[in-house]
C-alpha cells in the first residue's frame, strides 16, 4: 500500500526519549525496520526490548549528532535507508539579555547544524535510490515565545533548511519535508500544563486543548510513506490551529 511504511528502513535520531522515542515505536508498530539512534545506548536497548516483544523490529545505533565521526560511523553501520527522521534537539531557556554563547551554540548546533549534516551524510547514499527526509521543526519556528530565543531561531532555520534541500535534492528523488508540532503534552511537561500559566496558554489554542503524542502519528506516517511521494518542501503544522490563532 502506498501509505504504508512496512518494510522501510527508517533511522530516527534522538530516539532515546520524548518525540523520538514515540516516533520510533509508532514506525516499528507499522512494520518499518527502525534504527533508533541517540547517545544513550542503554535507553535505546530498553526501547528495542519493549518494542521487539510487542510490535516490531528496532535496531540500536549509538550516535552523537554533533560529532562528524559519530555521524559517519552511524551511516556506515546502518547502511542504506529509505527514510531519515531528523528529530534530535535540545532547548535552552532564559532571557535574551543573559543568553550565553555556550548555550546558543549548543542549541543551534544540535537543532540546525547537525540536522543539515545528518541529512547530507545520508543523502549521499539516497542519491542513487531516492528516499525521504523528515525534519522535526516546531511552530516556534514561525511564532514567538519569550525565553527560548536560540530554540526558536534554530527551528526557523530548520524550516528554511527543509525548503532549500527539497529544491536541491528533488532531482535525486529525495523528498525533504518538515513536521512542526505545536504544544504536545508529555510526561516531562505535564506538571506545567496544570499550572495557571499552562492553563492560560492552553486556552489560546483554537482547539482549546494540548496535543497528544498520538496526534503526531498520522502526519509522521504520511511523511515517511509513499503516500507523500508528491510532497517535498512542505511543512506540516500539528498544533490545534495555534499558527492561525488571532493576536
Amino acid at each position: 500500500m502506498p501509505n504504508s511504511v512496512a518494510g522501510k528502513r527508517i533511522l530516527v535520531t534522538g530516539a532515546s526519549s520524548g518525540l523520538g522515542l514515540h516516533f520510533a515505536t509508532v514506525l516499528a508498530a507499522h512494520g518499518a525496520e527502525v534504527f533508533a539512534a541517540a547517545r544513550r545506548l542503554d535507553a535505546l536497548e530498553a526501547l528495542a526490548r519493549v518494542v521487539g516483544e510487542s510490535c516490531g523490529r528496532v535496531n540500536c545505533v549509538q550516535l552523537d549528532v554533533n560529532d562528524p565521526a559519530s555521524r559517519q560511523s552511524a551511516c556506515e553501520a546502518v547502511g542504506a535507508i529509505d527514510v531519515l527522521v531528523n528529530n534530535a534537539g535540545v532547548v535552552s531557556e532564559g532571557s535574551a539579555l543573559e543568553q550565553s554563547e555556550e548555550d546558543w551554540d549548543r542549541v543551534v548546533d544540535t537543532n540546525l547544524k547537525s540536522m543539515f549534516f545528518m541529512a547530507q551524510t545520508f543523502a549521499k547514499r539516497m542519491k542513487e535510490t531516492g528516499g525521504a527526509i523528515v525534519n522535526v521543526a516546531s511552530i516556534l519556528g514561525l511564532r514567538q515565545a519569550g525565553g527560548v530565543l536560540p530554540y526558536a531561531v534554530s527551528k526557523a532555520g530548520v524550516i528554511q533548511l527543509t525548503k532549500s534541500l527539497a529544491l536541491e535534492w528533488a532531482r535525486y528523488d529525495i523528498r525533504v519535508n518538515a513536521l512542526a508540532p505545536g504544544y504536545i503534552e508529555t510526561e516531562l511537561n505535564q506538571g506545567f500544563w496544570q499550572t495557571p500559566a499552562g492553563v492560560a496558554l492552553t486556552r489560546r489554542i483554537p482547539q482549546r486543548r494540548l496535543g497528544k503524542l498520538s496526534d503526531l502519528d498520522g502526519p509522521m506516517l504520511l511523511l515517511t510513506s509513499d503516500a507523500s511521494r508528491y510532497m517535498t518542501g512542505s511543512m506540516l503544522a500539528v498544533d490545534g490551529g495555534h499558527l492561525v490563532s488571532s493576536l
